[in-house]
């Protein structure tokens, strides 16, 4: 049986950081939930449509990681059908072998409820606002505008909203460098996972 890694936080907190460097560490495959949406907005047109027939390619498109991007995956997310359309999808990836770590907002609750290790990463809004800002090369205050409108967006949708699993363990980045971010998550998975 595959062990699944669950990791799900606000956008910026280090929760992809962490997952990618857990797929590592563990030889696990990495999912970035978030670049589905991400594909699915971008496309345009009609979202239920776009998330039913994304493909790999759609994946891979530069222009997935700026703001704009972010934005529109938001509001595709909100829309049931478009989620309902990208769970299959997340959830045979989950089951691949010998593990999988899935990072994005609604894996621990919705996707892999049965997650042997469910994660919630989170930082505060400014830390987010200043890494974002950093990374995409935006004004902060126009950033930390823009994160909070997502937190909202996310937070308050219907369908899947981003909150912690019941069981999750919290890892807040705030004031963690990676390397002791990192270093917590492992240690959170090793506490469940027997060692090899």
């Amino acid at each position: 049986m595959s062990f699944i890694i669950a990791i799900d936080g606000p956008a910026a907190s280090g929760k992809g950081t962490i997952a990618r460097a857990l797929a590592r560490h563990f030889g696990f495959h990495h999912l970035d939930t978030g670049l589905l949406y991400r594909a699915t907005g971008v496309k345009g047109g009609d979202p239920v449509a776009a998330a039913r027939n994304l493909t790999a390619e759609d994946l891979t498109r530069p222009q997935l990681r700026s703001a704009e991007a972010g934005q529109a995956a938001s509001r595709v997310a909100a829309i049931p059908q478009v989620r309902e359309a990208l769970v299959d999808f997340q959830r045979r990836f989950a089951a691949r072998e010998p593990g999988a770590v899935l990072d994005g907002r609604d894996i621990g609750t919705v996707i892999c409820p049965d997650a042997q290790v469910k994660l919630y990463v989170v930082a505060s809004d400014r830390v987010r606002a200043d890494r974002r800002a950093a990374e995409l090369g935006a004004d902060p205050a126009a950033m930390l505008d823009q994160l909070r409108e997502r937190d909202r967006r996310d937070s308050e949708r219907a369908s899947a909203p981003l909150r912690p699993a019941d069981d999750a363990v919290v890892i807040d980045t705030s004031d963690l460098q990676i390397d002791e971010a990192v270093a917590a998550a492992i240690a959170a998975v090793d506490r469940v996972r027997p060692a090899r």
